[in-house]
């Protein structure tokens, strides 16, 4: 049952029997029986077939919700007897929204430190994504915003506060300002992230809610990218605080910040909420909350939330 479970979880993700027979390593006239057994059991059809995979049925979707669940728990069941026996081990999967990029290692320093025989995969991905690859068993953690959209059922530790400033070169219209407001974005040809990201969507929002549109000259998913521009001077973005310290001192740039309001937004470390959990995931949600401890106050947000988080 769990190896025909992983089928159905593995044709969700690649949306396509043969990536998807692939990716198990079988052939697809494997996956495809193992997938009809699971309908023969059920005595329901649980996808739609036809010359290609054309999605679920209603009854495959709910298949599939439990799938995840009776998969997830039997990884989490794995993992625990095998750290019994040899210590904590394995390969923990964090994916983090590209703002959050330079708090990874805060967290995986510390963790390696403790637990040297686990290996980490990091990924750059949108908000919305992050939590579909979790609710797919592709990722077990992710670093993200905690307060602008929903959740979900999820532990989430809020790490710290993210806040806005202008990054720009030295002699430029706003050189002499301890400060601009959001009103003024609007007028200096930005590079900012792509519009599928939180980040962007929140800057567009207070821009327009400032009377302002936002008109960039430059479009990116990479933080990279737009930090390697903004360092030739020759262009200028709203970037969180973190990330402008992460750019380390350059000559002739400034950190402006941005208010009117001074907007923030608390970013953290989200995991699926399962009792009980995976020992590498709850070893990461102790590294969490140990790294917040240790945050600065201002920027950091005391509480730890669990169960069901929404705005």
């Amino acid at each position: 049952m769990i190896d025909k479970l992983e089928f159905l979880l593995a044709l969700a993700r690649e949306q396509h029997f043969g990536r998807a027979a692939e990716a198990c390593g079988v052939t697809q006239q494997t996956l495809s029986a193992g997938v009809k057994s699971l309908e023969d059991r059920f005595g329901v059809r649980l996808v739609q077939r036809g010359s290609r995979f054309q999605g679920f049925t209603p009854e495959g979707d709910r298949v599939l919700a439990w799938g995840r669940r009776i998969v997830g728990d039997a990884r989490a069941m794995q993992d625990d007897v095998a750290a019994l026996r040899r210590g904590l081990t394995g390969h923990l999967r964090i994916a983090a929204v590209p703002t959050a990029l330079p708090m990874v290692a805060a967290l995986t320093t510390p963790y390696r430190a403790r637990y040297p025989n686990v290996r980490f995969s990091v990924i750059s991905t949108t908000s919305e994504e992050i939590f579909s690859l979790i609710d797919n068993l592709e990722a077990d953690a992710g670093l993200t915003y905690l307060d602008n959209e929903p959740l979900g059922r999820v532990t989430a530790v809020p790490l710290y506060t993210e806040h806005y400033q202008l990054l720009t070169a030295a002699g430029g219209p706003y050189d002499d300002r301890a400060s601009v407001t959001w009103a003024e974005l609007a007028k200096i040809p930005l590079c900012l992230l792509t519009p599928n990201m939180q980040n962007r969507r929140i800057i567009d929002q207070q821009m327009r809610a400032a009377g302002g549109e936002p008109a960039p000259t430059l479009e990116s998913n990479s933080m990279v990218v737009l930090m390697t521009h903004v360092r030739t001077l020759q262009w200028a973005s709203v970037m969180p605080a973190i990330l402008a310290d992460a750019l380390g001192p350059t000559e002739g740039l400034r950190a402006i910040p941005i208010v009117e309001p001074d907007l923030r937004h608390a970013i953290g470390l989200v995991a699926p909420r399962r009792d009980p959990a995976t020992p590498m995931v709850t070893a990461l949600v102790n590294v969490a909350r140990a790294v917040a401890r240790t945050l600065d106050g201002e920027d950091s947000a005391p509480a730890v939330l669990h169960g069901t988080a929404t705005n």
